[in-house]
C-alpha cells in the first residue's frame, strides 16, 4: 500500500487513481479490482486526467516524464520526455471529441519543476510550445473554458496568460506569494489564483 497522490473519473461509474507506489489504476464502482492497470512509469506518479471524452488518460510523474495511455493498451501512446525536473501536473483542453469545443485539437499541458510548461498535440503527438517565462516550478495549469488561452502558476508568484493558437505570452499578474493553483470561470474571463501568504487573487482576464 501508498500514498494515492491523484483521482480523476472518466464516468459516472469509473476513475482513475495515481499513486507514490508508480501505478496508475483504473477502477469501477462495483468491482473489487481494477479493470486497468498502466506501470511504465518509474518514480511517483503525481497527477492524472481525462479528457472529455474519456479516450485518453494523462500521467506526469516525478521521473521526469508526461505519458498519455488508452484503455485498448498496457503501453502508453505517447511518452513526453522533454522536460529536465519532476513534471507536477497535466491538464486536457476543454476541446476535441465530447466537449463544448469539438472543432478545435485536443491539447494537453505539462507543469514541471524545470519551471516551464509544454502544450503536447494530442494528433501526432509533437510538443506545440514550450513556455519558459517562469523562473520557479510551475504548479498549476488551467485551459479556459473555450480552450484559447492557458493560465500558468509558479512559486515565482507570477500568473502568466498564454494564447493556445500561437503560444505567444499574453499577460501576467504579479501576487506575494507563491501560486498552487489557478482556475478559470466558467465564462472565461477571470482567474482566481491560490498563494501561499494565504490568500487568493481574483484577476479579471479583460483588465491585466
Amino acid at each position: 500500500a501508498a500514498p494515492t497522490l491523484d483521482v480523476d473519473w472518466r464516468t459516472d461509474d469509473s476513475f482513475a487513481t495515481c499513486s507514490t507506489d508508480t501505478m496508475i489504476y483504473v477502477c469501477k464502482l462495483g468491482e473489487t479490482l481494477p479493470v486497468k492497470t498502466f506501470s511504465a512509469h518509474k518514480d511517483e506518479v503525481n497527477a492524472i486526467n481525462w479528457d472529455t471524452s474519456g479516450t485518453y488518460l494523462a500521467s506526469c510523474s516525478d521521473d521526469c516524464t508526461a505519458k498519455v495511455w488508452t484503455l485498448d493498451s498496457d503501453k502508453p501512446l505517447y511518452n513526453f520526455t522533454e522536460h529536465t525536473r519532476e513534471i507536477y501536473t497535466i491538464k486536457f483542453s476543454p476541446t476535441g471529441k465530447g466537449s463544448a469545443n469539438p472543432n478545435k485539437p485536443l491539447l494537453l499541458a505539462s507543469a514541471s519543476f524545470d519551471a516551464t510548461t509544454r502544450v503536447w498535440e494530442m494528433e501526432t503527438g509533437n510538443c506545440l510550445y514550450e513556455l519558459s517565462k517562469h523562473v520557479d516550478p510551475v504548479y498549476s495549469v488551467a485551459f479556459s473554458p473555450c480552450g484559447d488561452y492557458l493560465a500558468t502558476g509558479s512559486f515565482d508568484r507570477h500568473l502568466h496568460i498564454w494564447s493556445v493558437k500561437t503560444g505567444k505570452h499574453l499577460k501576467t499578474f504579479k501576487g506575494d506569494g507563491g501560486i498552487f493553483e489557478v482556475c478559470w470561470n466558467k465564462d472565461g474571463n477571470k482567474v482566481a489564483a491560490c498563494f501561499s501568504n494565504s490568500t487568493v487573487s481574483i484577476i479579471d482576464f479583460r483588465k491585466i
